[in-house]
C-alpha cells in the first residue's frame, strides 16, 4: 500500500492525497481540468477547490493511464461522473487492487449505489467505502478528523487503514458498505433540509427534529437494503449527518440556506464549481425508496421542493400536517 492514486482533484480528493502523503505513501493525483493538475505539481495549492492553503507539490496529471501500478485508488469523483470515468480507468487498474470510494451519492439514471457502479465498471477491483464527519478544508489544515472505512475483509481494512490514516485522521474499519453508503448519501439530501429550516429561521427545535426524524429515515433505508442498523450509529451514519446538518461550511447546508432565504436553486448552484451532491441524489433517492417500499418523508419534502412540485411553505406544511404516531425506526 505505498503508491496511492488519486481520482479526482476536487477539495476532498486534494484534501485525502494531502493526507496520504503526509503518511509517507507515494501519492499520484488524476484531475480533470489541465490548470489544477499544474497548480497542485507545481506546489501552488489548489486554488479552484482550496483556496488559501499552503499545500506542498504533489504530482498531478490529466491521464487516466499514469494511475497504472497504484496499490490503492481512492475515486473522488462525483457520483453522477462515477460510471463513464471508471469505465475510462477500468483497463489502467490491476486486479484485486482496493478501490476505495470516498463520493457520496447515488447514480440517478439507475439508482445504484457506487459499489454497485464500480462492480459493473471495473469487476476486477476490490470496494471499499470511506465516509464520515469531514470537511476538505479541516483535513488538509491536518486538524483532527475520524471516518469510517469500509470493506469486507478485515485483513484488507487493517492495510487500507495504516496506507492512509495518522494520528490526527483516523478511520475505523467496518464490514457495513451498504450501511457507510446509504448514511453518506442521504445525510447530504437531510443537509439540504436543515439549510432551509435556519434560512426560514424556524428555530433550532425545528432543526433538531429534522436530524432526529432524519436519521430514522437513513437507518429504515439501510435496513432495506440490506445494511446494519448499528452502523448509521457511527462516523458514517450520525456522525456524518451531526457535522453535514450543522455548518454552512456543509456545501449541501448552505444550498438549503440559500434556498430558505429565497434565491433559486438555478442561482445558487450557477455560483459554484464544486458539486452540491444532495442536488443530484434527491430524486435518486426518493426513486429507490418508493422501489424499496420505504417511507422518507422529510427527503421526499426535499425532492418536492427541488423538482418544483411543491413550494418551501407547501412542503413544510404537508410535514407539519402528518399523523401523530408512535416514534420508531
Amino acid at each position: 500500500m505505498q503508491k496511492i492514486g488519486i481520482l479526482g482533484a476536487g477539495a476532498w480528493g486534494t484534501a485525502l492525497a494531502f493526507t496520504a502523503r503526509e503518511a509517507g505513501r507515494d501519492v499520484h493525483i488524476w484531475a480533470l481540468e489541465a490548470d489544477v493538475a499544474s497548480a497542485l505539481s507545481e506546489g501552488r495549492g489548489n486554488p479552484s477547490y482550496l483556496p488559501g492553503l499552503d499545500l506542498p507539490a504533489m504530482p498531478t496529471s490529466t491521464n487516466l493511464s499514469d494511475l497504472s501500478g497504484s496499490d490503492a485508488i481512492l475515486s473522488v469523483v462525483p457520483a453522477q461522473h462515477a460510471r463513464q470515468v471508471f469505465t475510462d480507468l477500468a483497463p489502467h487498474v490491476t486486479p484485486g487492487t482496493p478501490v476505495m470510494l470516498c463520493s457520496k451519492g447515488i447514480e440517478k439514471s439507475s439508482l445504484s449505489l457506487m459499489t454497485d457502479v464500480l462492480h459493473e465498471t471495473i469487476p476486477q477491483a476490490v470496494p471499499a467505502v470511506l465516509s464520515g464527519p469531514s470537511f476538505a478544508a479541516d483535513v488538509a489544515r491536518g486538524l483532527p478528523t475520524a471516518v469510517t472505512l469500509a470493506c469486507a475483509n478485515k485483513a484488507l481494512g487493517d492495510a487500507l487503514m495504516q496506507a492512509i490514516g495518522r494520528p490526527t485522521f483516523r478511520p475505523y474499519w467496518s464490514n457495513d458498505l451498504i450501511g457507510a453508503e446509504v448514511g453518506g448519501a442521504v445525510k447530504n439530501v437531510l443537509a439540504i433540509a436543515c439549510g432551509i429550516v435556519e434560512g426560514m429561521k424556524l428555530g433550532k427545535s425545528a432543526h433538531a427534529a429534522l436530524i432526529a426524524r432524519g436519521f430514522a429515515e437513513m437507518t429504515r433505508l439501510t435496513v432495506a437494503l440490506g445494511g446494519q442498523a448499528s452502523t448509521l450509529s457511527g462516523l458514517c451514519g450520525l456522525g456524518d449527518l451531526v457535522l453535514t446538518c450543522s455548518s454552512v461550511q456543509s456545501r449541501n447546508m448552505s444550498f438549503g440556506k440559500a434556498l430558505g432565504e429565497g434565491q433559486s436553486a438555478d442561482d445558487i448552484l450557477a455560483e459554484r464549481n464544486s458539486v452540491t451532491e444532495g442536488v443530484a441524489t434527491a430524486p435518486a433517492l426518493m426513486a429507490l425508496a418508493e422501489r424499496e417500499g420505504v417511507s422518507m418523508p422529510i427527503c421526499k419534502a426535499v425532492d418536492d421542493i427541488l423538482s418544483n412540485r411543491m413550494s418551501l411553505d407547501a412542503a413544510i406544511n404537508a410535514l407539519l400536517s402528518r399523523p401523530f404516531t408512535q416514534e420508531t425506526n
